[in-house]
């Protein structure tokens, strides 16, 4: 779901980035435009991208290891 709607929002960031663009293609306004595009599309990236080691939970490890001390509780 979230992958559908950042595509649409991808599409709809072009569409704005090239209208703004059309005047003056060495404008602020027409890099900011194309920075939201990437950034955009980026973030949909990160959607496909598996976590790997470190940006994983770091509590995931307490599955194997529940005597580690990050993965220790403590009661009042």
């Amino acid at each position: 779901m979230r992958e559908k709607l950042l595509g649409e929002m991808i599409v709809k960031k072009v569409i704005e980035a090239e209208a703004i663009c059309s005047g003056d293609g060495a404008s602020d306004e027409c890099e900011v435009a194309w920075d939201e595009v990437e950034e955009v599309s980026r973030a949909k990236a990160e959607l496909r991208r598996p976590l790997t080691g470190s940006e994983r939970d770091p509590l995931d490890s307490c599955q194997h290891n529940p005597e580690a001390e990050e993965c220790r509780v403590y009661e009042d």
